[in-house]
């Protein structure tokens, strides 16, 4: 992170033709006032330090003993005084603690009531779960059973509530009654969580189009959730969106707001599957048996069983053994979480190898405008940190990456048997390939390019584009085949709209 930033902060000094210093000055003018005084810290930049002189110097990059000195450029040869840790800073350390227990814990920044919604939007908010419409009472949330109806208040949060004056009948029970109401729920890895960059970012040609980089900052990198599988409002600045919970609330409007996404960096089914892990992970999973509706579980980890920044790449990868019992573990888990009639999907591993094939020889944003950084250079950087991403597939070992994807078959194959085999009282399992394939054989109709489909910045997970497409590939399938997962349409969705118009609503 520290030398993305001050590649920047160097590029913007070329492209202006002045010092570091003023470069520093324009950059800092973005960011918002308490977040400056991370900016000034990189004051001491001069002309002769590129970014891993600064960031070596500052201690954000070390060198173990016996190990190589990690470099994105040329080596560096200067070192300046500087601080080593950002969080020590008085104004940011109870903001960093905060925020660390709300990444790890995978909870709302703020829920009053603990209910594990929240009414604010950023920070594991309501872009990542629907919006909570009475965070002082823990019993009014998305995705419960309307109590009486929802006669006297919005117990479920889905804007529907009150008395029909023309018939005394409740708005939930005329339009919602059997109307065959479920949530969406992910539980996921990285690219469920969906991080994204702006490329715009760190191509200096482009920042001028970066106006009012708090507001960015607010609401693009923290819940880019809404832009996946149960995405609430799409991405906005990002291009077309689309999500399974979008799609599923326009099939039925009283779902409004029953979503959440639980993915998180880093995860793997190993990890959350494993029996001491098991209640960390699925804490923040909000469902109770008794009094919500079913919901839609689409557990969708990816990559990160094959996926590892380790130099023995290989040795620390997920087995089939240990697939097959951390699976069923959790699936175990599940069943005594969430309501009967549920549906669990399981979606398979990608084969990473696209990543590679069809990015190594482009510049990435940073290299744009000196021609001098691709991805295959990036990869190496990362995986010299040992904190690469995926050290199997992010590599120009051909070798490596192929027994990388033979692995992620093999785990795919053990999620097929078991959604065959295995059986739930609480829900019903499907199976299906991570449709990676066909969502840029799709996406080459379309006239794009393949490497469109992955984020420019990080260079390894789906964009915005790809989890658009894979979406409508997944809806289509379930509609095709699992009809049942998606629940009857609701043939009352235009009086829904139109009632919540006569009451000022949207």
């Amino acid at each position: 992170g520290c030398v993305l930033v001050v590649s920047v902060v160097e590029q913007l000094a070329q492209l202006h033709n002045s010092t570091v210093k003023a470069a520093l000055e324009r950059l800092c003018n973005y960011i918002p006032g308490k977040c400056q005084i991370i900016c000034h810290m990189l004051c001491c930049i001069d002309r002769e330090m590129n970014a891993d002189v600064v960031c070596h110097s500052l201690k954000l990059c070390k060198q173990d003993p016996g190990q190589p000195l990690c470099h994105l450029y040329p080596p560096p040869q200067k070192s300046i005084a500087g601080f080593s840790n950002v969080c020590a800073f008085p104004v940011l350390d109870k903001l960093c603690e905060k925020i660390k227990y709300v990444i790890r814990n995978k909870l709302p920044f703020e829920d009053f009531d603990g209910d594990k919604f929240s009414t604010f939007p950023t920070l594991r908010g309501y872009h990542w779960r629907g919006r909570d419409c009475n965070d002082k009472n823990a019993t009014v949330y998305p995705g419960r059973r309307p109590d009486n109806w929802d006669v006297n208040n919005d117990s479920n949060c889905n804007g529907i509530w009150g008395v029909d004056p023309k018939d005394g009948i409740p708005y939930e029970e005329k339009f919602c009654k059997g109307a065959d109401s479920r949530g969406v729920v992910l539980l996921g890895d990285s690219a469920g969580a969906h991080f994204h960059i702006p490329p715009e970012w760190m191509t200096v040609t482009q920042m001028s189009v970066v106006r009012n980089c708090a507001r960015a900052v607010k609401t693009t990198l923290p819940p880019a959730a809404l832009c996946f599988l149960p995405g609430a409002t799409g991405c906005k600045g990002q291009g077309w969106t689309d999500s399974l919970y979008l799609r599923l609330r326009r099939r039925n409007r009283c779902n409004h707001r029953d979503l959440q996404n639980i993915s998180q960096n880093g995860i793997n089914r190993q990890c959350i599957s494993a029996l001491i892990n098991l209640p960390i992970y699925f804490f923040s999973l909000a469902r109770n048996q008794l009094l919500d509706n079913p919901t839609i579980v689409v557990y969708a980890t990816i990559g990160n069983d094959v996926c590892n920044g380790e130099r023995d790449t290989l040795a620390h990868m997920t087995t089939p053994k240990q697939m097959l019992s951390n699976v069923v573990q959790a699936l175990q888990f599940l069943n005594t979480r969430l309501p009967k009639g549920s549906h669990v999907i399981l979606t398979g591993l990608v084969d990473g190898r696209f990543l590679w094939d069809n990015l190594h020889d482009r510049y990435h944003p940073l290299g744009q405008l000196n021609k001098d950084v691709t991805y295959s250079q990036l990869y190496s950087f990362l995986n010299c940190l040992q904190v690469s991403p995926c050290s199997g597939w992010l590599t120009s070992n051909e070798t490596l990456r192929n027994l990388t994807s033979e692995r992620a078959s093999q785990l795919s194959n053990v999620l097929k048997e078991i959604a065959r085999s295995e059986k739930f009282s609480n829900f019903d399992i499907f199976y299906m390939d991570f449709p990676l394939r066909q969502t840029a054989e799709q996406w080459r109709r379309m006239g794009g390019q393949p490497w469109q489909l992955i984020e420019p910045v990080d260079g390894f997970h789906p964009s915005q584009i790809a989890a658009a497409l894979g979406t409508s590939i997944t809806w289509q399938k379930a509609l095709h085949e699992w009809p049942q997962v998606l629940g009857k349409e609701n043939p009352f969705n235009s009086q829904i709209e139109a009632v919540f118009q006569d009451q000022g609503g949207h």
